[in-house]
């Protein structure tokens, strides 16, 4: 099938102002205004109505932490004690809930305009060793680009560090796990659905020797790195009493200071630190929402970037920032770094290509992220038809700065996924009430447990 996407409001891309054309599963054309399309197109979708962007691309996020939003015994705590708060449910996560989780996260996400995500599972109690495998499953039935990571905890309470005993696995469990998850799941071609990369959980609850033999095996196994680093005060003063140094010469040590590491939150590096990460390319997750919500600090975005660090964002998890909304997310960003920087050195278009094109080097992606021809046709459409747009006036502003919530259409690798604002062959209502009912005895039964 070839598609033209034919004139739309207005287009996050260059020299497309009468649209694009889509041959299969990527962009063919990029149309300019007053031009038609070089090749007979099969349908042509009238996009006089639609702001048309590449497909979002959220780097960081925890998918079962849908289960545990707005947590009573969690809210108005900083991390660590929010953390606290909420292992001992998380603990007693099933299978069930893994999969309802994940579909749920991905429903939120995709009618928010997001195409492609990475998730960052890194609790692995008995009943759900296999984890990962249930995400594969939720996720192919959604056909979204993924980034699953391996997360890992091995560092409990009892050996200096935060998680609870019954939360962390033996190094040997994770190092084998991860081998097995790369070799049957990612797939490095163009234009694929799925991906692995290793992501031990923080320097607050893993050892030394898996931060080393995770950064060995992506090496090997060329996949990409992921961790939370730089969030809180907490964090430095950690890494200070239990490794004698700032969290990220601890990095440094452990041999991930390159462009397959990217970084979720990035908040509390010096000069210094953000100079080195920028001559290693590592990437930075903005997330903004989460930051504000457990009050973590403000992400250096804008000199990060300008030290050479690609710089993306992520909703992170829904227990923290409690939405998984990309197109809010972006808002959040714009917001956010406008309140550090002022308003002339950031602009919503920033904050946009922060959401794509940036989010797309954090995962090392170069076929998705921007509308170009050869590149995969993920395009998020969003009408300006609600009460919040009118009376506005530049189209793609109007998104950041009137709020946008809900895409009206998304496709991705060519297909549509949603259409006038519902995804196709999804019962939202069914997730939601399944989803609902596994939230509630979740935290009904750690609350009965005394926990």
């Amino acid at each position: 099938m070839k598609i033209w996407i034919k004139n739309p409001l207005a287009i996050l891309a260059e020299n497309a102002g009468g649209g694009i054309v889509i041959d299969g599963c990527q962009i063919a054309q990029c149309v300019a205004s007053g031009a038609k399309p070089k090749l007979a197109c099969d349908e042509v979708f009238d996009a006089s109505e639609h702001v048309v962007l590449p497909g979002l691309i959220n780097v960081h996020h925890h998918f079962y932490q849908t289960l545990t939003r707005a947590f009573a015994p969690a809210l108005n705590k900083e991390l660590f004690q929010w953390l606290k708060a909420l292992y001992p449910v998380w603990a007693n996560l099933t299978p069930e809930d893994v999969y309802l989780s994940t579909r749920l996260a991905l429903a939120e996400l995709l009618l928010s305009g997001c195409t492609t995500a990475s998730d960052h599972h890194y609790i692995f109690p008995d009943a759900i060793e296999d984890a990962i495998d249930i995400q594969v499953d939720a996720v192919r039935d959604f056909r979204m680009r993924v980034t699953l990571t391996r997360g890992s905890m091995n560092l409990s309470v009892d050996d200096g560090g935060l998680p609870p005993r019954h939360t962390v696995q033996d190094a040997d469990v994770i190092l084998s796990d991860c081998e097995r998850v790369i070799d049957r799941y990612h797939c490095s071609d163009e234009g694929s659905f799925i991906q692995i990369a290793l992501a031990p959980c923080s320097p607050f609850s893993v050892t030394q020797d898996i931060m080393k033999s995770s950064a060995d095996l992506a090496q090997s196994a060329d996949v990409a790195l992921h961790t939370h680093l730089g969030e809180t005060e907490d964090e430095n003063n950690f890494c200070m009493r239990q490794f004698g140094c700032r969290p990220l010469e601890y990095l440094q040590r452990c041999g991930w200071m390159s462009a397959r590491t990217w970084l979720a939150h990035g908040i509390h590096f010096n000069d210094d630190e953000i100079a080195e990460l920028g001559r290693a390319g590592v990437g930075i997750s903005h997330c903004p929402g989460s930051n504000m919500l457990l009050a973590s600090g403000i992400c250096r975005g804008i000199e990060l970037e300008q030290a050479g660090s690609p710089v993306g964002i992520g909703v992170d998890g829904s227990a923290s920032q409690d939405a998984s909304n990309m197109i809010q997310e972006v808002r959040y960003a714009f917001q956010i770094q406008r309140l550090r920087y002022g308003s002339r050195k950031m602009s919503h278009l920033d904050a946009l290509r922060w959401a794509t094109e940036g989010s797309a080097k954090c995962l090392n992606r170069n076929d998705i992220g921007v509308l170009q021809e050869g590149k995969q046709a993920d395009l998020a459409l969003f009408k300006l038809d609600e009460l919040r747009f009118s009376g506005s006036g530049d189209p793609l502003a109007a998104l950041v700065l009137c709020g946008a919530h809900r895409a009206d259409r998304v496709m991705i690798g060519g297909s549509w996924r949603v259409r006038d604002g519902e995804i196709a062959d999804v019962d939202v209502h069914k997730l939601m009430a399944d989803h609902c009912q596994a939230a509630k005895r979740l935290q009904a039964g750690c609350q009965s447990a005394g926990l």
